[in-house]
């Protein structure tokens, strides 16, 4: 698949500004003045030429725009699928057709008015041809205002966005909001997450890198997921599932097991559950983390047995991806307050991606 570079494309002027360029630009490159008892033959090609030039502009600045935002279908699933999350596939084709319905009409607009000048039989009717063939030419590019608005605001929003590359060895961090996952990344990263003590403090994807025995690993830490049905999750919780869905990477699901970030052990066990499709083909990890809160042997005889379920299931995920060591550990203590267990937490999830990869190749 193509590596699309989201913070390459132009900027997208706006109709108003899009007509100005074009036509200052006509009336600086090409000639100004045509006298009146000049041959009718130079007349006419100093019109065709004013018509030419300007429609090969539009031609080439829509073209442009066109061409730098990314291809769905020839893009990695993954940035495909976030796109369609974030700005709703059929809006952004919608848009980019517009803008070529505009490209095409303006090429065939300079074609008929350059034929029509042909036959042009003094200044005054090759000057009104002229002048209509560019009016036609601007009112079709007043027509894709809201295209052309949009397609900005998609631009801005996709500058933002991290770099992340699908094909770097990845360790992902899930689970359900205010569980640690932030406090983790920025233990074993350089990156700056915002860590509050609510729910929903990140609400986006972000990506730090860490390094393990001289090797580079791509961390993503994504928003809190709920247990609640498909389509009735928003737009910050489907970025975890795209990422979920499509990345080759280490998972880690951060557990809770203080209760302290507002869900039980029960509800985040049903997510784990529901969501478990997800971890298929994956080396699976489950963080129980905020020890310091609630130490495992302190745990009710329910809560246990809630883990353990999670635990064997995570261990037949490992069977059914295929994985010869099923029997392998996937049940990690940690807590990123007193940094018990972080480094054991990282270093493992380096091992297992970096080992599931090159059982894949």
């Amino acid at each position: 698949m193509v590596q699309f570079n989201l913070k390459g494309i132009t900027v997208v002027p706006s109709e108003k500004e899009l007509v100005d360029i074009i036509l200052s630009r006509t009336q600086r490159q090409t000639p100004t003045v045509v006298h009146k008892g000049s041959r009718i033959k130079i007349i006419r090609e100093f019109y065709m030429h004013k018509v030419k030039f300007t429609g090969e502009n539009f031609k080439k600045k829509l073209s442009g725009i066109i061409d730098d935002f990314p291809r769905l279908e020839a893009i990695n699933p993954f940035y495909s699928d976030l796109f369609h999350v974030l700005y709703n596939k059929d809006h952004f084709k919608l848009a980019l057709a517009q803008v070529n319905k505009a490209r095409n009409q303006i090429s065939k607009i300079a074609t008929d008015y350059i034929r029509l000048l042909k036959y042009g039989d003094s200044l005054y009717r090759c000057k009104c041809l002229k002048v209509s063939a560019l009016g036609r030419m601007c009112t079709v590019i007043k027509g894709i205002g809201p295209s052309l608005a949009y397609l900005e605001q998609v631009r801005q929003h996709m500058a933002r966005l991290p770099s992340i590359d699908p094909n770097m060895r990845t360790i992902l961090i899930c689970g359900c909001p205010n569980v640690g996952k932030s406090s983790f990344m920025n233990k074993i990263t350089r990156a700056d997450v915002d860590e509050q003590p609510y729910a929903f403090t990140t609400k986006s994807l972000f990506v730090g890198h860490t390094d393990y025995n001289c090797l580079r690993y791509q961390v993503i830490d994504t928003p809190g997921i709920l247990d609640r049905p498909f389509e009735d999750r928003n737009i910050i919780e489907m970025c975890s599932i795209t990422a979920l869905a499509h990345l080759r990477s280490a998972v880690l699901f951060f557990l809770d097991v203080s209760g302290s970030c507002g869900y039980s052990i029960a509800q985040q066990a049903a997510l784990f559950h529901s969501i478990k499709s997800l971890f298929l083909n994956k080396p699976l990890m489950i963080v129980c983390n905020k020890i310091d809160l609630q130490p495992m042997h302190a745990l009710s005889v329910e809560d246990k047995r809630l883990v353990d379920e999670m635990k064997a299931e995570a261990q037949k995920t490992l069977s059914i991806g295929g994985d010869q060591n099923g029997e392998q550990q996937v049940l990690f203590t940690m807590s990123t307050l007193t940094n018990e267990g972080v480094s054991t937490a990282k270093n493992t999830a380096c091992e297992r991606i970096l080992g599931h990869r090159l059982k894949l190749k």
